[in-house]
């Protein structure tokens, strides 16, 4: 018998994977790169929502896992994946300026955004009322990543890369059994994906689809992410991502025209220097109707675990989850009760 079975290597799956190696346990994982959320995600961590200028949800408690947890991962993969990056937030109006030092002065926004105005000074970019500059901030190379844990676990013997058979799990009182495996508890991080489980398919997971565009601007000459009506955000030798779209409907990792035409139109309001389009990615963000992730015990089957629901922000979320529920698994820490899925018993 070994200690867990994972499903799922998406940024939530690495997390729980790490808790699990940080303690000891033994354990298989199981995935299929059915999954493209995490691997075409911006990448960014960053404590403030930008749209309203309010703050993401448990930031603090987030950053202060985020920044030990990926410096580990850099040092055991000999892989960097982290580049602390300054997010500039493009004003259009001077009433957007005095909402920024509006907010900069309330107590939960006071360490992450600065009351210094930043003058542009790139003349590709139309700026004339600067940018506010949000403080914590960076990028993580998701898509590396991932690519590298899935070399650590096939190196290990712990990747199986297959889809998973839900048919074909047997569940007992204190363990479970797949294709011969038994194990003393399963955690599906499955992402989108988790909407064909049948153990897990009455939570509201919603899924939102996210498209971005890689772009190179040889002109440019960005060393900082700017957030305007999209972002663009430096990735080295003259390459950028700009997004992200938002759609609710279409639940495909096809590109579409449309949403091409989209990012392209709101780009092209305040960058002012040739450009072409060398990537457009899209993947199914696993969104929730309450923002908070979906983290817990199944209401019947309890060696059966579920953490999903990450979002947009999947990078600052996982490892502070990941953590929340290896401590409720073994030493029946209680999880918030934001996250833990009890809040939907009901719809079980």
């Amino acid at each position: 018998m070994i200690d867990y079975i994972v499903v799922g290597v998406g940024l939530g799956g690495i997390a729980f994977c790490e808790q699990l190696e940080q303690h000891g346990k033994s354990y298989l994982v199981f995935d299929d790169d059915s999954q493209q959320s995490s691997n075409v995600a911006g990448g960014m961590y960053n404590p403030v929502i930008l749209k309203r200028f309010t703050p993401v949800w448990r930031a603090t408690e987030q950053l202060e896992v985020l920044i030990p947890f990926y410096s580990a991962l850099e040092d055991k993969l000999s892989q960097k994946f982290n580049y602390k990056l300054p997010v500039l937030r493009r004003f259009v109006s001077v009433e957007e300026q005095n909402m920024w030092f509006e907010a900069s002065d309330k107590p939960r926004l006071k360490p992450y955004l600065s009351t210094n105005m930043v003058r542009n000074t790139n003349k590709h970019i139309d700026a004339p009322l600067g940018y506010g500059e949000v403080l914590h901030t960076g990028r993580m190379d998701t898509d590396l990543l991932q690519r590298s844990y899935k070399k650590h676990l096939i190196v290990k013997g712990k990747l199986q890369q297959e889809r998973f058979d839900y048919e074909s799990l047997e569940v007992a009182e204190s363990s479970i059994t797949y294709q011969g495996i038994t194990a003393r508890n399963i955690v599906f991080c499955e992402g989108f994906g988790l909407k064909k489980n049948p153990f897990f398919d009455y939570l509201p997971l919603n899924g939102t689809k996210g498209e971005l565009l890689l772009i190179k601007a040889p002109k440019l000459q960005l060393d900082v992410v700017v957030k305007s009506s999209v972002f663009i955000i430096p990735l080295g030798d003259h390459l950028y991502k700009v997004g992200a779209t938002y759609k609710w409907k279409d639940k495909t990792n096809t590109p579409t025209e449309a949403s091409k035409q989209e990012l392209l139109e709101k780009l092209e309001t305040f960058l002012k220097c040739d450009y072409e389009v060398v990537g457009h990615l899209a993947g199914i963000r696993p969104t929730v109707a309450d923002r908070r992730p979906l983290v817990g015990q199944h209401p019947k089957h309890k060696s059966m675990y579920v953490l999903n629901g990450l979002g947009s922000r999947g990078v600052m979320i996982a490892p502070y989850v990941a953590k929340q529920l290896f401590k409720n698994i073994e030493n029946k820490t209680p999880l918030e009760k934001e996250i833990d899925i009890d809040r939907y018993k009901k719809q079980f």
